[in-house]
């Protein structure tokens, strides 16, 4: 899930950031929302739910982060057996979860995010055309969040295609669903693509996107 090149439009925007602002980075179209109320971070990942063509909605309190790109902390499918020799401990650290599992575009399997997505304001980017300011509003009191993006954006302008992302947790109590199970061609997963369907799993996929800024006070 790693960004595809250190000079992509989101590494372009950060330096941008870092010299406030705008011009060079983003495109003259998305200059309604006031950036320079934002300051530039390392790439954090957006696992979200919602149609592609919305604008705002509801239901972001089942939407996770990965404050660190989990691409480059993955664990191989290959390597399934040693993982599960490990206790399921990673060499990066986290623990795999047999009844939650994820699967990224390379076939990698990845920590889960951390639900949910704390409420607040956040610059995303599919790394392709747009860059805009989506707000998480807080809980109400049946604990739904809503959500939006600025300047009209929808949730296809700022998912990164090429990342695909997809939970898997076992149909019943008595299905094994286990990354065992996942046929090892098809990997990568083609940009915009589904992720490969698992025996004895039910799947979720998740559209990525990209965080590159918080407020400023934050």
């Amino acid at each position: 899930m790693s960004l595809p090149h250190p000079l992509s439009s989101v590494s372009r925007w950060i330096i941008s950031m870092g010299a406030l602002l705008l011009v060079a980075g983003v495109p003259q179209s998305l200059h309604a929302a006031d950036l320079s109320k934002f300051r530039p971070i390392e790439p954090q990942f957006i696992a979200a739910l919602a149609d592609p063509g919305a604008t705002s909605g509801s239901g972001a309190q089942s939407w996770g982060l990965w404050s660190l790109d989990p691409g480059p902390r993955g664990s191989q499918l290959d390597r399934f057996d040693q993982l599960k020799a490990s206790g399921g401990v990673t060499p990066a650290g986290w623990r795999f979860d047999a009844a939650d599992w994820w699967l990224e575009e390379h076939g990698l399997l990845m920590e889960k995010p951390t639900f949910p997505l704390a409420p607040g304001k956040y610059v995303v980017t599919g790394d392709r055309k747009v860059t805009t300011v989506l707000t998480i509003h807080p809980k109400d009191k049946n604990g739904n969040q809503r959500w939006e993006l600025a300047d009209g954006a929808t949730i296809y302008d700022v998912t990164h295609l090429g990342c695909r992302a997809a939970r898997y947790q076992p149909e019943t109590a008595n299905n094994a669903c286990s990354p065992a199970n996942v046929r090892n061609t098809g990997f990568p997963v083609y940009p915009g693509a589904a992720m490969p369907v698992v025996t004895g799993c039910r799947k979720q996929d998740y559209p990525v996107l990209i965080i590159v800024g918080l407020p400023a006070t934050q």
